[in-house]
């Protein structure tokens, strides 16, 4: 029996503790070209540029970073909905990244998306009893209409009446519940939430999120869910990624992460959050990172970061990228920081400093040299 058709079979026992979603060495680039028919490249976008990932069966992966560090990019390649440039993307067994065709469509049906803008995702013409049964004919799966789409909207807290109205119809939370409904359909093992709750009011995120955590108990489901709000997924993951400019430079369990970050980039964002409470939030040392996000085009030499890190040591730290590495094992597993200084922050000895607008500038620039 192959790893397909293993694949195709119920898994009676429930979640597994083995790793279902393996990511190696991911790489997506993007071709630049120039040229009076634009057949000449010039460059390259490093959109994902060397990604390490493993996501066991029945948990949740969360992937943090600010906008254009190629978090949706990744959701995307671990699908294959845009090219891989290198790496291997391995589910259950199986690379996905090397399959085309009929392979690549059976093993589609056991990973799934939601998509950040349930409007956008949802096809207007469409009512929603045919967006729910779409993926069920595409696939050649026999089931009885009126049943599979009652029993759909039911699982994500919509009446049976909603089949035959359309999308526009509908409040943005409910439409990202009928696209929650649509990822269910064909029950996959691994979804990829990619900002599935960013584009909904703040009074209807926590509903949605909700459902997802009890669609995963429900299901067996394994999730990996894309966000720039630290929040939510510090509310729905085991585990927390935190990329940057295409790479991943810290993975530790949630709690480990948000107690005590390792990385520098990691500390920022985690300053950023407020905390309810006036004391602590008054005491509170806020780190501001100078400087814009660099291309991705154009990516400094060494450490990715450190045209804006106020723990940048020179000549290491500008030649010398650092790999991803475990710093520490505790109760929540191996917490793993790409930094080269991450045991001499923490233990106090490699101190910051300010970093000016000038001081990126001139980082930018010996990198581009």
């Amino acid at each position: 029996m192959t790893d397909l058709d293993k694949a195709e079979q119920p898994d009676a026992a429930g979640p597994r503790d083995d790793v279902l979603l393996r990511v190696e060495g991911l790489k997506v680039h993007f071709p630049i070209r120039s040229g009076l028919l634009l057949g000449r490249q010039v460059g390259a976008v490093r959109a994902v540029d060397g990604v390490d990932l493993e996501i066991p069966a029945g948990r949740t992966l969360g992937l943090v970073g600010e906008s254009g560090c190629g978090k949706s990019t990744l959701g995307k390649a671990i699908l294959k909905l845009v090219p891989v440039t290198e790496g291997r993307v391995e589910y259950d067994g199986t690379d996905v990244a090397s399959l085309r065709g009929e392979p690549l469509r059976r093993m589609r049906r056991h990973l799934q998306m939601v998509f950040q803008d349930p409007m956008a995702s949802l096809n207007p013409r469409q009512s929603v009893e045919t967006i729910l049964t779409e993926p069920l004919r595409a696939h050649g799966i026999s089931y009885d209409k009126r049943t599979r789409v009652r029993e759909l909207l039911d699982a994500v807290g919509l009446p049976a009446s909603a089949s035959a109205k359309y999308p526009h119809e509908f409040s943005g939370g409910q439409r990202q519940r009928i696209g929650i409904a649509r990822a269910i359909a064909l029950e996959p093992r691994l979804v990829i939430a990619d900002e599935p709750v960013s584009a909904l009011d703040v009074s209807i995120q926590a509903q949605v999120l909700n459902l997802l955590e009890e669609l995963q108990e429900r299901l067996g489901l394994t999730y990996l869910v894309i966000a720039h709000d630290l929040a939510v997924v510090r509310h729905v993951s085991d585990e927390v990624a935190v990329m940057y400019l295409g790479g991943v430079v810290e993975q530790a369990s949630a709690d480990d992460l948000y107690a005590t970050p390792r990385h520098p980039y990691t500390k920022a964002l985690m300053s950023a959050v407020p905390v309810p409470d006036p004391k602590v939030e008054e005491n509170r040392r806020r780190i501001v990172l100078a400087g814009d996000l660099p291309s991705p085009a154009n990516p400094p030499s060494g450490c990715r970061f450190h045209t804006r890190c106020p723990f940048r040591q020179p000549t290491r730290c500008d030649d010398e990228r650092p790999q991803l590495r475990v710093v520490e094992t505790g109760p929540g597993g191996a917490h793993k920081v790409a930094c080269h200084w991450a045991e001499e922050i923490q233990a106090g000895t490699v101190t910051p400093h300010e970093v000016t607008a000038q001081d990126v500038a001139d980082a930018e620039a010996e990198a581009t040299v």
